[in-house]
C-alpha cells in the first residue's frame, strides 16, 4: 500500500489540472491588483487594532500571503491580517509586547502545520454553526467598541483590560470628544454606506479614505485638529525620526529579540513559551476555522474543491515565516477572497500579485499614508465589524433555530464579548456536544415489540419475554435502555432482545450489557440477541461476550430467536 502524499501545493496542482491560459493570467492580474488595493488600508488598520505599528500589517501580507498561496490548498483564498484575530491578539500585545505577539504567531504556525500533517482539516467541519456565528458576532461587537476611541478622538484615562472596562472609560472620556475626528469619521462612515450603491465597481473604502484625508486637511486649516497616522506612529532612519511607516522592506529579526511590553527585548524561556501556549493554540484554532470556512465559501462561488489539510499546512508555514520579518498573525479573509473571485481570479497567482501590490505601496506610497486620519481607519474597521457580525443572520437564526441552538449562539456571543473567544468556543462546543448527546439518547429506547415483530415470534410461552432496542447504545443512552431488561416479574427464564436497529455500541454499553448478563446468570435467565449487525457482533466478541449454551445466543432474526428459546425451554424441562 502506497503512503498518502504530503498535502502541499494542492492549489497549484488543481490549477494545472484545470489548465492555465492567457485569459486566466489576465484574470489573476486584475483580481490581484483589485484585492491588493483593498488590502493596504485594511492591513494597516488591523495592525493598529491589535496594538502594533501599521507597517506590521503590511509585512504580514508581504510575507505570509504569498507563502500561503504557494503552499496552501485553496486556489482562491487571500490571506493576511483579519478582524477576527483582534480580540485574541490585542491582549497578547498588551501583556507581552510586539515580541510576544510575533513569538505567539510563530508557535501558532507550528500548531497549524501539525494539524495539517495529522490530516485534521476535516475536524473543523464539526464546529456547529451556532458556535461559529456566536463568537463571530461577539468579535464584531468587541471590534466596534474598540474603534469608538479613534472615531471620536477620545482620550482614555488608562488601558482597559476587558470590554466592560473599555465601555466605562469611553463614557468617562466623552468630554474629550474632538469635533474634527468626529466629522471625519462620520463622513467616512457615510461614504462606506452610500458609495457601494452608487458606484459598486470602485472599492468604497478607498473613496472613504481619500475623502477622510482631504476633509482632515481642510479641517486642519480651519483650526480643527484631526489625529493622523503620521502623528501616532513613526520610525527611525539613521538616528532621525520620521512620521508614518518606513518606505523599505523589513529586516530579518528573531521575534524573541524584539521588545516586550516593557520595551526591553524578550528573554526566550520555557516559562514564556508555557504562558504563550494557550493563546497560540487559540490563534491556531481560529486561523484554521477562518481559513477553511473561507475556502468553503470560495468553493461555493467557483465550483472548485479545496484541500483542507494542505490549506492548514500553508497557513502554518505563512505564520511560521512572517514573524521573522515583523508580520503578525495571518489567515484567509472571507471578504478579500470573495472580492478576489468576483474580480476574475483563477489561481494562486492572484494572491501573489496582491502581495506585489502591497510591496509597491510600501516602497512608493509610504509617505502618503502618514496623512490618513485615525478616525477614517476606525470607520473602516467599524464597517468590517458590522459585516463580520452578520446581524441579519444572527436575527434570522434566533427566530427560526431550536431553543438549544439559540442558547449556544447567545452563550458564545456573550462570553466572547464579556470574556474572550477561547472560553466562548470551548463552552459553546461543550454545550453543543451535551445537547447532541441528549438528543441522541432520546432516540434510543427499549420498548415492547411492534406488531410485525410479535407476529414473527407468534405465541411465546409465559416464561419468555421479548423487547426491542432502537438507536445507538452509547454512554448517554446505554444505562437507560438496558435497565429495562432488569424489570420483569419472577418466573421469566428467557429474554429475547431484538437489536437489529442498534448501529453501534460503546464501552459503556458493553459494560452495562455485561452487568445484565451477570445478573441473568445469577437468576438462571438466558439472553438471546436477535439481529445484531456485523459490527456490533464483532464489538461484543472483542469484549469477551461470547455465545454460551443455555445462557447467551446470537441469532439472525426473530423467528430463529423463537426456535432457540423453545429449544432451550425443552432442554431444561427434560
Amino acid at each position: 500500500m502506497s503512503r498518502p502524499s504530503l498535502p502541499l501545493f494542492a492549489a497549484w496542482r488543481q490549477t494545472l489540472r484545470a489548465g492555465y491560459s492567457w485569459k486566466a493570467l489576465r484574470g489573476d492580474l486584475s483580481a490581484g491588483l483589485t484585492v491588493g488595493i483593498i488590502a493596504i488600508p485594511l492591513a494597516m488598520a488591523l495592525a493598529i487594532a491589535v496594538g502594533v505599528a501599521p507597517q506590521h500589517g503590511l509585512y504580514t501580507v508581504l510575507i505570509a500571503a504569498p507563502l500561503i498561496a504557494l503552499c496552501g490548498g485553496s486556489r482562491f483564498n487571500i490571506s493576511g491580517p483579519t478582524a477576527a484575530f483582534v480580540v485574541i491578539l490585542l491582549p497578547i500585545t498588551q501583556q507581552y509586547g510586539l515580541g510576544g505577539l510575533l513569538l505567539c504567531t510563530l508557535m501558532a504556525g507550528v500548531i497549524l502545520i501539525t494539524l495539517g500533517l495529522l490530516r485534521a482539516g476535516r475536524l473543523i467541519e464539526f464546529v456547529p454553526y451556532p458556535v461559529t456565528l456566536g463568537f463571530t458576532a461577539g468579535i464584531g461587537i468587541v471590534i466596534a467598541v474598540l474603534q469608538i476611541k479613534d472615531l471620536f478622538g477620545l482620550h482614555l484615562a488608562g488601558t482597559p483590560q476587558h470590554l466592560l472596562e473599555q465601555v466605562n472609560l469611553l463614557i468617562h472620556a466623552l468630554p474629550s470628544l474632538q469635533l474634527g475626528d468626529s466629522l471625519v469619521g462620520a463622513a467616512c462612515l457615510a461614504t462606506l454606506l452610500i458609495w457601494p450603491r452608487l458606484v459598486p465597481k470602485i472599492p468604497a473604502h478607498l473613496v472613504a479614505l481619500a475623502i477622510g484625508a482631504l476633509l482632515a486637511l481642510a479641517l486642519e486649516r480651519l483650526g480643527l485638529p484631526v489625529a493622523t497616522l503620521g502623528e501616532r506612529f513613526s520610525y527611525q532612519l539613521d538616528g532621525i525620526e520620521h512620521p508614518g511607516i518606513p518606505p523599505f522592506l523589513p529586516d530579518l529579526a528573531l521575534p524573541w529579540n524584539l521588545p516586550g511590553a516593557d520595551g526591553q527585548p524578550l528573554a526566550l524561556s520555557f516559562e514564556l513559551i508555557r504562558q504563550l501556549l494557550a493563546p497560540a493554540f487559540a490563534i491556531a484554532m481560529l486561523g484554521a476555522i477562518e481559513s477553511l470556512l473561507c475556502a468553503v465559501v470560495a468553493d461555493g462561488m467557483t465550483g472548485s474543491k479545496h484541500d483542507p489539510n494542505a490549506e492548514l499546512i500553508g497557513q502554518g508555514l505563512g505564520n511560521l515565516a512572517a514573524p521573522f520579518f515583523g508580520g503578525i498573525t495571518a489567515t484567509a479573509a472571507i471578504a478579500r477572497t470573495a472580492a478576489n473571485v468576483r474580480a476574475g481570479a483563477f489561481s494562486p497567482v492572484a494572491a501573489l500579485v496582491h502581495a506585489g501590490v502591497v510591496l509597491a505601496a510600501i516602497l512608493l506610497l509610504a509617505p502618503l499614508f502618514s496623512y490618513l486620519p485615525m478616525a477614517a481607519l476606525a470607520a473602516l474597521l467599524l464597517m468590517v465589524a458590522w459585516n463580520m457580525s452578520e446581524p441579519q443572520h444572527v436575527v434570522h437564526t434566533l427566530r427560526i433555530a431550536p431553543r438549544s441552538d439559540v442558547l449556544i449562539l447567545l452563550t458564545c456571543l456573550v462570553l466572547t464579548v464579556l470574556f474572550d473567544m477561547v472560553l466562548a468556543v470551548g463552552v459553546g462546543l461543550l454545550l453543543a456536544a451535551g445537547l447532541f448527546i441528549k438528543r441522541m439518547s432520546e432516540l434510543t429506547d427499549t420498548a415492547a415489540l411492534s406488531r410485525r415483530q410479535r407476529e414473527a415470534l407468534q405465541d411465546l410461552p409465559e416464561h419468555v419475554l421479548a423487547y426491542a432496542i432502537r438507536g445507538p447504545l452509547f454512554f448517554g443512552a446505554a444505562e437507560k435502555a438496558l435497565s429495562v431488561l432488569r424489570r420483569f416479574t419472577p418466573g421469566v427464564r428467557i429474554v429475547i432482545v431484538d437489536i437489529s436497529a442498534v448501529p453501534l455500541l460503546d464501552m459503556t454499553a458493553i459494560a452495562a450489557l455485561d452487568n445484565v448478563l451477570r445478573d441473568y446468570r445469577l437468576q438462571g435467565i438466558a439472553l438471546i440477541l436477535s439481529g445484531p449487525t456485523a459490527q456490533v457482533r464483532l464489538q461484543l466478541r472483542r469484549a469477551g461476550i461470547h455465545r454460551r449454551a443455555g445462557q447467551l445466543a446470537y441469532v439472525h432474526d426473530l423467528p430463529q430467536a423463537r426456535e432457540k428459546a423453545l429449544r432451550w425451554l425443552d432442554e431444561t424441562a427434560r
